[in-house]
């Protein structure tokens, strides 16, 4: 049990955010100020609310837990993610701001649909429902995060935890829809790369030399070789499947949101600049807390047997309690900064991709509260998955970025860059690759190599097939 202290400055921090719903419930006045901020977002604001969404409560939970376990193998997911990380802001995000402008469309779904002239809106629909679905999944993962949190601080029972968890984040996205999103984002942006230095450096300066920390890991019994994995190779496949979690990022709507808000589109360098430093500094420091905590708690059950409660434990261990209620308010901060922007996509989904359609005579006002409707109804759903104590972050954050990797990525890309792409070419390609991917998962086959690989390929290569060949000798009849 954390003692009072930490529990006030950690409830202060749960009334900021709330707070900074409450302020932009007055700011918000139209459905595009409500979905997407009005496209006024500043480069500061979009980069660091980018970042701190895309991350989650697996950068200061999953990553240094799955360190911890299985060693420095963890880096190659790493290494792609960093990469994944640039090309999207250097490729995707110009283009995608342009576009998404030019067609006056909100979500990606929508965006498909009229770039490709897909009149029976099949593509949106298929997409608009794989977006509700991996977003639950997605939503719970943090819910799980914040589960595990709240019990560790307040000594209560996990179900409970996630209860409160889920109430707090969906008050202020409740109210201030994406602005409120944003700007709660940039603070805890900011704030979860303050504790992803500043704990690794106190965890330093207690155990004192690099020796000791090298005699821990070895007591441990991780490697520290990037080839090598919970004592075993990793193999040539291990590592494409890990540098596959880069391909991620060029589906993730939660992500790609931020590209389409920005005030600018010229300020989307400065923004990449900023992101790359943050993202860079901050799995290293991810990367840190795993290797450093194998000195400070040599075995799992002084963790609690959970190695993802790792970051929690170290901040009890090495502040006073009222620094210690600001850090571990960071890892709320990861939790909540990805939960908030997916109830917002997922609302936007509904509202955009299916409300409109089905009512078409709607006024903005009712959109805005169809809108908070949805982010109430998808943070139930998420949450009757969370309360499933034994789920894993990690596990459930994979499995739901490599579905919207495999959704989205190839047709975004595909749109972006190839000239008249036909919507036949871009809806086969979606069709095979998701049915590669769920059967992949299905048959146990990511146990080889990360379901999203194959599922992101076999989409892109569906696309260049029907494309290239059936689509040009139909043409030639």
């Amino acid at each position: 049990m954390i003692g009072l202290e930490t529990i006030i400055t950690f409830g202060g921090y749960l009334l900021f955010l709330i707070g900074v719903g409450v302020y932009f419930y007055g700011k918000t006045s139209s459905s595009e100020d409500y979905l997407i901020g009005g496209r006024g977002v500043g480069s500061w604001v979009t980069a660091l609310s980018a970042q701190a969404s895309d991350m989650s409560g697996w950068l200061l939970m999953g990553l240094p837990g799955a360190v911890y376990l299985s060693g420095f193998g963890q880096i190659w997911v790493v290494i792609g993610l960093t990469l994944g990380t640039y090309l999207n802001w250097k490729f995707i995000a110009p283009k995608l701001r342009v576009e998404t402008e030019r067609e006056e469309t909100l979500t990606l779904p929508t965006f498909l649909e009229r770039k490709l002239k897909d009149d029976k809106g099949t593509i949106r629909k298929i997409l608009a429902l794989g977006t509700l679905f991996f977003f639950t999944i997605y939503s719970s993962s943090g819910l799980v995060a914040a589960g595990k949190l709240f019990e560790s601080i307040l000594g209560i029972d996990y179900k409970v935890a996630v209860i409160i968890g889920a109430i707090t984040i969906v008050a202020y996205t409740f109210m201030g829809g994406y602005l409120a999103s944003c700007w709660t984002d940039f603070f805890q942006g900011a704030l979860m790369f303050l504790a992803i230095i500043a704990v690794p450096l106190a965890a330093y300066y207690k155990i004192g030399d690099l020796e000791t920390v090298r005699q821990g890991i070895e007591l441990k019994g991780i490697s520290l070789n990037i080839f090598n994995q919970n004592g075993e190779s990793i193999g040539i496949l291990g590592i494409i499947s890990s540098l596959a979690w880069g391909l991620g990022y060029f589906g993730q709507p939660h992500i790609l949101v931020r590209f389409m808000s920005i005030n600018d589109v010229k300020e989307l360098k400065k923004s990449r600049r900023i992101a790359m430093i943050w993202v860079i500094i901050s799995l290293i420091g991810a990367i840190s807390i795993g290797l450093l905590g194998t000195s400070l708690f040599k075995n799992l059950g002084e963790l609690g047997g959970d190695a993802e409660k790792i970051f929690i434990y170290m901040i009890k261990e090495l502040f006073n309690p009222w620094v210690a209620g600001v850090l571990l308010a960071a890892i709320l901060s990861a939790i909540m900064s990805t939960i908030d922007s997916q109830l917002l996509v997922s609302s936007t989904t509904l509202t955009e991709d299916f409300y409109k359609y089905i009512k078409k005579d709607v006024s903005d006002k009712e959109i805005m509260w169809i809108g908070r409707g949805c982010v109430a109804i998808i943070a139930l759903l998420a949450l009757l998955f969370a309360l499933n104590q034994n789920a894993k972050v990690l596990s459930l954050v994979a499995y739901a970025w490599g579905g919207f990797g495999t959704m989205f990525g190839p047709a975004i890309i595909s749109v972006l860059y190839l000239k008249n792409v036909n919507s036949k070419s871009i809806l086969s390609g979606i069709l095979v690759g998701i049915f590669v991917f769920l059967i992949w998962k299905i048959l146990g086959l990511d146990v080889y190599m990360y379901e999203l690989l194959p599922g992101f390929f076999s989409n892109m290569l569906t696309i260049y097939i029907v494309e290239k060949v059936f689509l040009k000798n139909l043409a030639k009849v």
